[in-house]
């Protein structure tokens, strides 16, 4: 069995403390058209690099009837950084708008198989999974970025396309799982392409 999330799957539910004071479950995005599920961090450099393009990304489909939730599944004892305290700062010095969530547990980590920080999920209006991957191809810096496939798979996706590359690696750090070695994944977490 694959570790990821594969193409065609359900988004699985989950409900998870958001820095705005509220509990942010699938429910709660329901009359979106689209809804991209981001495992992100703070301390992440790929992560950091890609805030500015999360954000506009954000500001650009979400009038289009997409939705995003930032989703950080980190342990805390070797990266309190991570922590959602911290999460509340970083998110107000990067001005994230979107819902920023806490998978203390990490349940939901492992119900979508989230292998790095940045892993976006895109689901469509009946939240089947139809793209998992990157942002682009250089999440640490926008200025050599050659490619686009969230930008591409939401366009595709909006359009009532397939898109045109369902599946890709994310590009970033591991994510950090508690009692594992910084670096740890499972063995087969490597099921993408």
């Amino acid at each position: 069995m694959a570790f990821t999330l594969q193409i065609g799957a359900p988004a699985p539910e989950f409900s998870l403390p958001g820095i705005d004071g509220k509990t942010w479950s699938l429910e709660d995005v329901e009359g979106a058209k689209i809804l991209v599920i981001v495992f992100r961090c703070n301390h992440c450099p790929f992560v950091v690099g890609s805030e500015e393009r999360m954000n506009r990304l954000y500001s650009e489909y979400g009038p289009k009837g997409v939705a995003l939730i930032g989703i950080n599944s980190n342990e805390t004892v070797n990266h309190p950084t991570d922590s959602f305290e911290h999460m509340a700062t970083h998110a107000k010095e990067h001005r994230i708008k979107y819902p920023y969530v806490h998978d203390e547990s990490q349940d939901v980590a492992r119900a979508y198989g989230a292998l790095r920080t940045p892993h976006f999920y895109v689901f469509d209006e009946k939240r089947r999974l139809r793209y998992t991957g990157r942002l682009d191809d250089s999440p640490r810096d926008p200025a050599k970025a050659t490619t686009q496939e969230l930008r591409d798979a939401l366009d595709a996706l909006l359009a009532g396309k397939n898109p045109p590359a369902p599946v890709t690696n994310p590009i970033g750090c591991n994510v950090k799982w508690k009692g594992k070695d910084p670096h740890w994944m499972p063995a087969e977490a490597c099921d993408l392409v």
